[in-house]
């Protein structure tokens, strides 16, 4: 009896022990952000607000205007596809050398300029008369909005934050949760009231409002903080900078390592984007409404936060190396949850684990760079990765418009993307296994420049 209470007792203790860990373990993952955010408000606001502002340019913002477009225009979805992929891919060719700009130039001055861009391109849209000038608009809002300002702001993160870098990025990257959670329902609720082009014409006038001054007036410490940074660069004196030995491009394209782990970072843009181009798609094939699957993004939106935040954690806890190995089985798990669910229900669990993906996904890939390539030449790199992302994503939804056009039936497309997921893991872990081959001539070279 008396050695049932100790033992009863001594379990009473050990689960007591358990929750004082949780706990701590809790308060340990908001002091860090909280101490991050306090240390540089600004320039972590601005990553958000940039993230934030990319929306025009994303998949999930376009896509849902691509009904009304192809209504309008009479395009079916593989040339609806084939337009956006076209001015995706022009997106691309030009971020090849609009991408190393921030490497540069000053970044107030730079972001200004994306911000025009962006505000031309809504305002642009409305005006649009036929397929070629539906090609420009595509182009001039995923240049601006998906590729640069999102570039601007992962890129600063990437940067400025060599201590934390990981819950930088994850803070900035909530902007796109956020937009992911509420823009697409507006613009749906939207166009039903004015239609697409006064919708974008809204857009237009929001962004020239409030983008301009939040951005100077987020970016008026940047000048200190830029000193800082080179300072950190030309002596050395940041252990985590010196840790790793700055790449150039060229020496980039010259890793094996780089086209191991290419196609799970290319995964994420094309099937994500495939998914998010072609969701109201699916809703009709599915007979499901549309306002139910974008009102549900809030749980794909709401999962993806806590990803992000977890991720950020982690990842300066341990290293992004570590925890990018687990991203992409999520996003196996939602293809097939929306392929071969009916039942309107399977959206829930498909938007959570999307959105684990995608959280884990824009958090890790973003500081997996720093890490084996250095800062350097940050932007550069940057762009070289995302040049393959945004061609991916151009090329993801016209193939899954083709092959629904031909009348595949969407559990067998959502089986094959399922299968390139788990291919696309295996081939990321043997990658981040490989020593590099240009290491030692890095470190030589190191060494004589100092």
């Amino acid at each position: 009896m008396h050695r049932q209470l100790d033992k009863d007792d001594a379990n009473w203790h050990q689960e007591l022990s358990y929750g004082q860990a949780a706990l701590y373990t809790r308060l340990m993952f908001i002091n860090a952000y909280k101490r991050l955010i306090a240390r540089s408000p600004d320039m972590l606001g601005f990553g958000f607000i940039m993230v934030f502002y990319s929306s025009i340019g994303q998949t999930y913002f376009v896509g849902v205007f691509g009904p009304q477009i192809q209504s309008e225009f009479n395009l079916s979805h593989t040339a609806w596809g084939s337009v956006y992929m076209v001015g995706t891919l022009a997106s691309a060719i030009l971020f090849l050398w609009t991408g190393p700009l921030i490497d540069r130039n000053s970044l107030p001055g730079f972001t200004l300029v994306v911000a025009t861009l962006m505000v031309a391109a809504c305002a642009y849209m409305p005006l649009i008369s036929g397929t070629v000038t539906l090609v420009l608009g595509i182009f001039l809002l995923r240049h601006s909005g998906q590729a640069l300002a999102r570039h601007v702001a992962v890129t600063s993160m990437g940067r400025y934050f060599a201590r934390g870098r990981g819950r930088a990025i994850a803070i900035a990257s909530l902007g796109q949760s956020v937009g992911e959670a509420a823009l697409p329902f507006l613009a749906v609720t939207a166009m039903a009231v004015v239609g697409w082009r006064w919708t974008y014409a809204i857009v237009a006038v929001i962004l020239a409002l409030t983008s301009f001054p939040t951005i100077l007036w987020l970016l008026r410490g940047y000048w200190k903080l830029h000193a800082k940074h080179l300072e950190n660069l030309r002596t050395k004196t940041d252990l985590v900078t010196t840790n790793v030995v700055s790449w150039t491009r060229g020496k980039v394209l010259r890793d094996v390592r780089f086209y191991l782990l290419l196609p799970a970072v290319v995964a994420t843009p094309m099937i994500a984007t495939a998914f998010f181009f072609h969701h109201l798609n699916i809703a009709e094939t599915k007979q499901w409404d549309a306002r139910w699957i974008t009102g549900n993004y809030m749980w794909y939106a709401g999962t993806s936060m806590v990803a992000m935040l977890t991720a950020g954690s982690l990842i300066d806890r341990f290293s992004a190396k570590l925890v990018i190995q687990y991203t992409m089985i999520p996003l196996a798990m939602a293809a097939l949850t929306i392929g071969i669910g009916d039942h309107n229900i399977w959206v829930l669990p498909y938007m959570i684990l999307l959105g684990l993906h995608t959280g884990f996904a824009h958090t890790s890939v973003p500081a997996l760079y720093p890490e084996l390539y250095g800062v350097e030449h940050l932007g550069s790199i940057k762009s070289l990765v995302s040049v393959f992302a945004v061609m991916s994503s151009a090329i993801g939804p016209v193939l899954i418009g083709m092959v629904i056009d031909r009348g595949i039936p969407i559990q067998t497309i959502c089986i094959v993307i399922a299968t390139y997921t788990v291919l696309c893991n295996i081939l990321l872990m043997l990658g981040l296994r490989m020593t590099p081959t240009l290491i030692p001539q890095l470190n030589a070279q190191n060494k004589m420049s100092n």
